[in-house]
């Protein structure tokens, strides 16, 4: 069970909702639940809430132009950036308030999928064996 609610932790915490996983985890480990076990969890439901938010961003992309809240051009101009630099925010997504907003924009911007998730992946283990390596 300590697994199963560190993922939904984890998972909450990647999407756009302010929530965090950090300080279960370091209790988890410190309560001297398996490690591997622990990061692996994290890592999975930190992911999945991240391709949450990429999902919500490419399906989200109609309503926002439709509803004026966003303008295709500014999409247009964003993308050419983001194809340029996109790759390297996106190891940037486990730091907190910036980091869930750039998975909503890369699925706006239908960044190539593979490449955001294995990004993706390498950022949330990133930090999660961080916190458990200082611990």
């Amino acid at each position: 069970m300590t697994y199963f609610i560190l993922f939904i932790s984890a998972f909450l915490s990647a999407t756009l909702l302010p929530f965090g996983s950090e300080a279960l985890l370091i209790y988890d480990i410190k309560a001297g639940y398996n490690i591997y076990l622990l990061l692996f969890f994290g890592t999975l439901g930190n992911s999945l809430g991240s391709v949450l938010n990429y999902y919500l961003g490419l399906k989200g992309e109609e309503y926002l132009i439709k509803k004026r809240l966003i303008n295709i051009k500014y999409i247009d101009i964003c993308k050419k950036y983001f194809d340029k630099y996109g790759g390297i925010s996106i190891l940037f997504v486990w730091l907190p308030i910036i980091g869930d907003p750039i998975t909503f924009v890369a699925g706006i911007l239908k960044y190539n999928f593979k490449k955001f998730l294995v990004l993706l992946v390498i950022s949330k283990l990133s930090r999660y064996l961080f916190i458990a390596l200082i611990i």
